[in-house]
């Protein structure tokens, strides 16, 4: 363990990113942790996100909601409002469980536990330890993607993932220190993202060469191997973009439950991951003159989805309670996922560039 831990901590005093949810390894060594609701709120949104994506959103959410207390005082609504481009929206809708399962089981202050940690809405075997080493100072063991690399390469391991994942977290676990385990796990994610990258690695520079197998071997940009990916299906629908006399767009909010959970958009046809939907008029929220205006796609983890867009313009009023009439200017400040974004951008070239007005 010492043979690894020691320079690759060593490594990171020198190298570390500078994150806005971190605390330095200079405060960190001196026993100063971040914000456990700091932390958390950070390992939720980087889950199938980039850092750089995530940076913005993670101190929107902090000068918005700057305590767990605030956020739990929020109306999902307003939550997924600030998550929308953001992606994987039932993260933001179990953000919102576990704020509010936090604040009226636990006093607002998070379990320090892993084991406690993982009994909480939306969190997992990896957020949980994350949470749990990172900001409290347990001996957990940390396992996401850039981790799993550097893991497969000092072992060259040639097992595929997703079926290498059990043995990177023994031995992530036989690896990490009682001591800085946190500052540990995030030297592992570093050097995954700064190092010991997808393509080309930056072996020369590695604090870990001297032990890595792979790099020994000559074989350590081929690693991990993968299994092959399944042919993703493709599934069809249609969006009805209505735009009234004064440039105001019809919007409905999607069920709470299922993809796109709880999030806005113009309506659509009714497809879902296991269904087409009808592509034509047919599926109309109302009466109007739609026009076909093109096909817009948008790639999910599991499918791809096709959408034809039509759009009615100096459309009539609907019934109240169906949806709303989002204002001209107002559309980047709904809780817009992608695909509708997509779709919207597709009936109104510049919806989105649009600002609402003082």
């Amino acid at each position: 363990m010492e043979s690894a831990s020691q320079p690759l901590l060593d490594w990171y005093d020198r190298h570390a990113r500078r994150l806005p949810w971190r605390v330095p390894p200079a405060d960190s060594r001196n026993g100063v942790r971040p914000d456990p609701y700091h932390v958390w709120l950070s390992e939720v949104m980087l889950q199938q996100t980039t850092v750089a994506a995530v940076k913005a959103y993670f101190e929107a959410f902090l000068a918005r909601w700057p305590r767990l207390e605030d956020l739990a005082a929020a109306s999902q609504e307003d939550v997924l409002k600030a998550w929308a481009g953001l992606g994987y929206y039932s993260r933001a809708r179990n953000l919102k469980k576990c704020a509010d399962t936090v604040v009226r089981e636990f006093g607002g202050a998070f379990p320090q536990t892993q084991a406690e940690l993982k009994t909480l809405p939306g969190i997992g075997d990896y957020t949980s330890a994350s949470i749990a080493a990172i900001a409290f100072g347990e001996r957990a063991a940390v396992v996401d993607g850039n981790i799993e690399r550097v893991i497969t390469r000092l072992l060259a391991e040639e097992t595929p993932l997703p079926a290498a994942k059990t043995l990177c977290r023994q031995e992530m676990d036989r690896l990490t220190p009682g001591d800085r385990p946190g500052d540990f796990a995030q030297a592992m994610m570093d050097l995954g993202a700064t190092i010991c990258t997808p393509k080309r690695p930056a072996c020369a520079l590695c604090p870990l060469r001297p032990t890595c197998r792979g790099h020994a071997l000559g074989i350590a940009d081929t690693l991990p191997r993968k299994a092959p990916k399944k042919a993703k299906p493709l599934r069809r629908g249609a969006a009805f973009v209505a735009i009234r006399k004064d440039g105001s767009v019809w919007l409905t909010k999607r069920a709470d439950a299922g993809l796109l959970g709880g999030m806005s958009g113009p309506p659509t046809s009714d497809w879902s991951a296991a269904q087409d939907g009808a592509t034509d008029e047919s599926a109309a929220p109302f009466e109007a003159a739609w026009r076909d205006v093109g096909r817009i796609q948008h790639t999910f983890t599991h499918f791809q989805l096709e959408l034809v867009v039509f759009v009615a313009k100096d459309a009539a009023p609907v019934e109240p309670g169906d949806g709303w009439w989002s204002a001209p200017g107002n559309l980047p400040d709904e809780a817009l996922p992608t695909v509708m974004k997509k779709s919207l951008s597709a009936a109104i070239p510049d919806a989105f560039k649009r600002k609402r007005a003082p």
